[in-house]
């Protein structure tokens, strides 16, 4: 086996499109890297990545996203389909790398090949998913894969980037939260397709229930009618309930968005969404790139109150600017 810097990514294209794990594994590491060499390997990857449905998954930590994912993945490879998991962690301060490992997460799916999983760090992205989902989610769809998961880091109201990134997004609540749940709930009521109250098998479930029901019936007599009515689905994935009805619904929200064509609406929204982030990307890297030996001097002016703050971001990004176009 070649080693992997010795592998062009012209290579891992060809063997992303044949499907081959290592091929896989290796451009989502070029992916995440912001290896320069690999933009256009990643573009002819995007083109052909227009097949699998892609779901977000969200919700507040210890809601019981993870158990729920591979649960899912369990109930959804029953009907032969393959599956990938995109994993977003939260970075450890020490190594930059994720926190939780996929193999720690949902070890029982490590042997199936049919199931993909990837962790992957937020290296400081906000809005819940990394810099590089996005790109690992069209490498799984050029790959093959029928439906491709997204799991959120589990922040909270930060992690609506997950509904412009997915076709459908499930919001999982648990009971016995308190003042967090109430506050999650009321941030994101609205970005969900589908909401999942885990645990269902806790005497407590019942009235997380009853609550996500009445606020969802106020939401919607707020709002415009739609062709798809989001539901609320009791599950336990310890003891294996409600999981089916979960995967019955999210192939039903598929199949509403595609015969009311909301399914060309979101592509868009989608489309516009990954322009404007990589945009940022890109400004973002240039900034850093060259502000170097440029900061310290406005940051004395600033100490002494030689210049405001807003008039010393502008002189910065004025200077950056003109370096950047020499």
């Amino acid at each position: 086996m070649k080693p992997m810097a010795a592998i062009s990514s012209q290579e891992l294209v060809k063997g992303v499109f044949e499907g081959r794990i290592s091929a896989i594994a290796r451009m989502i590491t070029r992916a995440e890297s912001g290896d320069k060499d690999s933009e256009e390997a990643l573009g002819q990857i995007y083109k052909a990545s227009r097949n699998a449905h892609i779901v977000g998954i969200t919700g507040v930590p210890g809601s019981g996203k993870s158990t729920l994912v591979a649960e899912l993945c369990k109930t959804l490879r029953k009907g032969g389909r393959k599956i990938g998991v995109i994993a977003v962690d939260p970075t450890s301060p020490f190594s930059g790398g994720a926190i939780l490992g996929d193999r720690i997460r949902m070890g029982e799916l490590v042997g199936d090949e049919g199931v993909f999983i990837r962790s992957m760090a937020t290296r400081g992205a906000l809005g819940g998913l990394s810099r590089a989902t996005l790109p690992a989610v069209d490498i799984l769809d050029a790959a093959g894969y029928d439906m491709i998961i997204i799991e959120t880091v589990g922040v909270g109201q930060d992690e609506v980037d997950v509904v412009r990134s997915a076709h459908t997004t499930v919001v999982v609540s648990a009971p016995g939260l308190g003042d967090d749940i109430q506050a999650i709930k009321a941030g994101i009521l609205e970005i969900a397709d589908i909401h999942v109250v885990s645990k269902c098998d806790r005497s407590d479930a019942n009235k997380t229930i009853s609550e996500l029901k009445n606020m969802l019936a106020i939401g919607l007599g707020l709002s415009e009618p739609s062709a798809w009515t989001p539901s609320v689905i009791a599950t336990s994935a310890t003891k294996n309930e409600g999981i089916d009805t979960l995967a019955e619904a999210i192939d039903a929200h598929l199949d509403t968005l595609k015969k009311s064509g909301e399914w060309q609406t979101r592509r868009l929204a989608m489309a516009e969404m990954r322009l404007l982030k990589t945009a940022e990307d890109i400004l973002r890297d240039q900034f850093e790139r060259h502000r170097a030996g440029k900061v310290q001097a406005l940051v004395k002016q600033l100490t002494d109150a030689e210049i405001e703050p807003h008039g010393a971001a502008r002189k910065l990004l004025k200077d950056v600017w003109k370096e950047i176009l020499q």
